[in-house]
């Protein structure tokens, strides 16, 4: 789930993972510019990440 909002007058993303989560995950324009940039190496990264990570 994700929010749009404002931040010091800035537009602002929130990524929620649920909607009364008090911790979202939150951003600008510069970064998500550089997540866009760096989205393959992001993904392998959460693939190896569920490689090696103990079984729930």
């Amino acid at each position: 789930m994700i929010k749009k909002g404002e931040y010091q007058g800035k537009p602002v993303i929130s990524l929620l993972k649920k909607e009364d989560d008090r911790f979202p995950f939150t951003f600008g324009h510069s970064k998500a510019k550089m997540i866009l940039e760096n989205l393959e190496e992001i993904k392998a990264f959460v693939a190896e990440c569920e490689k090696t990570a103990p079984q729930k």
